[in-house]
């Protein structure tokens, strides 16, 4: 065929069927890069709303969390995540209480926020007048630690697993999914409790037994969530046919059949951030995990225990941490539903 008969078999002038079957659209380079369906949905969580306003505030605390050092500079460098003490009287102080001992350095900002020379409690202090403010400051760090590690190392087990057991089905699928019947009959929070409660002796008093509880029994929801989701996908043309020219079952696995049954479970995992967040304070709250005075919301909280009966006046006590701990756990959840609307059309309008 010749280069004027291909130009002339090609529909051209106001040709509506045309419009309708031939895209126009310019796809940029950044699009290429990442893929249509990533494009997709990273647009889709841009334009909505509720994930705005969320990836606004995970922005925020993504930079509160990076600029911990600056403002708040730590008294003790070598362990920064301990909350400094400007005494050690029960009685808290108020929001813009002077700092009597062992005061913090100034940073460069401090004066012209302030209009101050001398650091003062910003937020008041707590009992035992651990300072609030550097509480929430470097409770932010502790907050991303615990529920990003947390979330990978549960969905990374919840995915191995139920992939496992989806594909291999048989006296394989029934093992394993007794094994996590078994483990959902236990309350969850009550478990991690005991679970941690028996580590603290052994491996210490920090972030870590918590943690390991955590993981030991947040893998099981992703489990089964991601085995429904093989079940179906594994007898697609497109994973019989890599069987048929020999593809072996780990390669069938993880390139075909995961990739395509995962986006339910990463929707599931980006809601649970803030639910690991909120699960970790519960236990600091409880006493169970970190050293008293360490940077957690959840120790902050712990400190206004004594004092309920008097928030009309030791208001500040509960109010900073906790508005903290709500905004941050809504800026996930808002992204979380955002993504599950994106990817799951039927959802939409629904939350």
């Amino acid at each position: 065929m010749t280069e004027q008969e291909v130009t002339t078999s090609t529909p051209s002038g106001d040709n509506a069927m045309l419009g309708a079957a031939v895209s126009l659209r310019k796809i940029s380079a950044f699009e290429r890069f990442i893929g249509p369906e990533n494009y997709r949905i990273l647009m889709g969580l841009l334009k909505t709303p509720a994930s705005i306003a969320g990836l606004i505030l995970i922005s925020f605390f993504i930079l509160v969390a990076l600029a911990a050092p600056v403002l708040a500079p730590p008294v003790n460098p070598n362990d920064p995540y301990k909350i400094p003490r400007d005494g050690f009287k029960s009685q808290p102080r108020e929001v813009g209480a002077e700092w009597t001992k062992n005061a913090p350095e100034v940073p460069f900002w401090y004066k012209t926020v302030t209009g101050k020379d001398e650091w003062v409690h910003l937020f008041g202090t707590a009992q035992g007048q651990y300072d609030i403010y550097y509480g929430v400051i470097w409770g932010t760090r502790t907050a991303f630690k615990a529920g990003l590690i947390v979330v990978f190392s549960t969905l990374l087990i919840g995915v191995i697993v139920g992939s496992v057991s989806a594909y291999y089905g048989g006296w394989v699928d029934n093992v394993i999914m007794r094994v996590v019947d078994v483990l959902l009959v236990l309350p969850g929070l009550m478990a991690t409790l005991i679970l941690a409660a028996v580590l603290t002796p052994v491996i210490g008093r920090s972030t870590l037994p918590v943690m390991i509880s955590l993981v030991a029994f947040g893998w099981l929801g992703y489990a089964r969530i991601i085995r429904g989701d093989i079940l179906s996908v594994k007898e697609r043309d497109y994973v019989l046919a890599a069987r048929v020219i020999g593809a072996s079952d780990a390669r069938i696995l993880f390139r075909h059949i995961i990739p395509n049954a995962v986006f339910p479970t990463l929707v599931l995992a980006s809601l649970a951030i803030g639910d690991v967040v909120l699960s970790f304070a519960a236990l600091s709250f409880l006493g169970i995990g970190v050293d008293v005075g360490y940077a957690d919301w959840g120790q902050v909280l712990a400190f206004a225990r004594n004092w309920i009966t008097s928030l009309d006046e030791y208001w500040f006590i509960i109010a900073f941490p906790g508005i903290t701990l709500v905004l941050y756990v809504m800026g996930f959840n808002l992204v979380g539903d955002a993504l599950r609307d994106v990817l799951d059309p039927k959802m939409r309008g629904k939350t």
